[in-house]
């Protein structure tokens, strides 16, 4: 006997889906890591490699440029010698923090059941 479908009862999102376009914005390994590390302030290259030890080069490399071509952060060479690149939160980065804090949150709440069903 086949199992009759269920309606959804969430609300249908509008097309496009809000919640699609906001999850490919911080798609992608590392990503959210990265908005949270530059929460703070402009981190270089080095010290967000610092900042997220098991992250290899090449990935963040490759975050880095999506996150600036998706308009999450801002890229910009500095007239050092030698010169130097930081990297920051547009408004559209620092408006994801307080997401990314809920979902860090959950984490944790998480992470304590975790350890309860552990025992």
């Amino acid at each position: 006997m086949a199992l009759k479908m269920r309606h959804n009862k969430s609300p249908k999102p509008i097309e496009p889906c809000a919640l699609t376009q906001c999850m490919n914005v911080i798609a992608g390994a590392w990503a959210p890591n990265v908005i949270w590390m530059l929460r703070g302030g402009p981190r270089r290259f080095s010290e967000l490699r610092a900042d997220i030890p098991p992250v290899s080069a090449k990935v963040l490399s490759a975050r880095l440029s999506e996150l600036t071509e998706r308009g999450v952060i801002l890229r910009h060479v500095r007239p050092t010698s030698p010169p130097s690149t930081e990297y920051e939160l547009t408004e559209l980065g620092r408006e994801l923090i307080p997401a990314l804090e809920a979902i860090v949150e959950v984490g944790h709440k998480l992470k304590a059941q975790q350890k309860l069903n552990a025992k």
